[in-house]
C-alpha cells in the first residue's frame, strides 16, 4: 500500500522516531543459528540449491546493512528481522546486485495501525498492514508484525505483506509508483505490460479473477498484489494466469 504520511501522530504518540540510517555499517557475518530460522520459514530459501541460499544469505546481511530496522512497543526478534530481509531479498534475488536507495528505515508495529500511524488498543480503524511513505519520510517503511509473519506462515495463500511492499519501492525507483517498474520492464514491453494489466484490473473488479480484489485499485498496487501471487502460489498462476506469469517471470528474472 502507498500513501503520503502527513502527521507525526505514531512517532510522537510513542515517543519514538524511526531513525534515519546515515552511514552504511558494515556487512556483518550471516550468523549461523539463522540458517533453521530461514530453512523453516522462508519456503523461497528452502527450494534454493546450496550455493544459492549462501548468495541469499549475504544478500540479506547486505541489506541489514544499509537499512536500519527499529520497532514500535516490542524488540525485534531474529526471525523479524529475517522475514524482513528475505522480503527485500526474494523479488530481486535473481539481479546480480540490488540495493534499495530509497529506503533508510523499516519500522515495525505489533499490529495493523490507521491512516495517521496511529495504534492504540481501543482503535478499531486499524486496517493498513504495510505502507511505503513518501514526502518527509521519503525513505521509511512500516510493516505489522502479524502481517509480516503471516506471510510466511502458509504455503497456501496469495498473500505477502512485506513483499507487497518491497515490490512498491522497486516500481518507485525510477521516481513514480505506477505499477511500471523501469528497472524491470525494458521500453518494448511497457506498452504489452500496460494492456495485460489492465485486462486483468477488469477481470478483478468483475470478480471473473481469483486475484486479490486489492490488484483492482489501479497500476500500482495491481503489480504488487499480482506479484504477491507470483511469488507466493507460482505453479498455480502459471496454470490460471499464464501470460501474466511468463512477463513476471521475465521482469524478475526467476521461474
Amino acid at each position: 500500500m502507498t500513501f503520503t504520511i502527513v502527521a507525526l501522530i505514531a512517532f510522537a504518540g510513542f515517543g519514538i522516531f524511526a531513525l534515519i540510517a546515515t552511514r552504511k555499517k558494515s556487512v556483518k557475518p550471516f550468523p549461523e543459528a539463522w540458517k533453521a530460522l530461514l530453512l523453516e520459514h522462508v519456503n523461497f530459501y528452502s527450494e534454493l540449491s546450496k550455493v544459492d541460499q549462501k548468495r541469499f544469505q549475504k544478500r540479506m546481511m547486505v541489506f541489514l546493512s544499509e537499512v536500519y530496522l527499529d520497532s514500535v512497543g516490542f524488540e525485534l526478534e531474529d526471525l523479524d528481522k529475517i522475514l524482513i530481509a528475505s522480503s527485500a531479498v526474494i523479488p530481486v534475488f535473481s539481479f546480480s546486485e540490488w540495493h534499495y536507495h530509497n529506503l533508510s528505515t523499516v519500522l515495525v508495529y505489533p499490529e495493523n495501525f490507521n491512516e495517521d500511524l496511529g495504534f492504540k488498543d481501543t482503535d478499531e480503524k486499524r486496517h493498513i498492514a504495510g505502507v511505503v511513505g513518501n514526502g518527509r519520510f521519503e525513505k521509511q517503511m512500516i510493516l505489522s508484525r502479524k502481517a509480516l509473519h503471516f506471510g510466511f506462515q502458509s504455503s497456501s495463500h496469495k498473500t505477502n505483506t512485506a513483499v507487497h511492499e518491497f515490490v512498491h519501492l522497486i516500481d518507485k525507483m525510477d521516481g513514480i509508483t505506477d505499477g511500471v517498474p523501469e528497472r524491470l520492464i525494458s521500453q518494448p514491453y511497457v506498452i504489452p505490460w500496460l494492456k495485460l494489466i489492465h485486462r486483468e484490473m477488469e477481470a478483478i473488479n468483475d470478480n471473473k479473477s481469483d486475484i486479490r480484489h486489492y490488484g483492482g485499485t489501479n497500476e500500482a498496487e495491481f503489480l504488487a498484489v499480482a506479484s504477491e501471487y507470483f511469488f507466493e502460489q507460482p505453479k498455480l498462476m502459471k496454470k490460471k494466469h499464464p501470460e501474466l506469469y511468463k512477463m513476471l517471470t521475465a521482469c524478475f528474472r526467476t521461474n
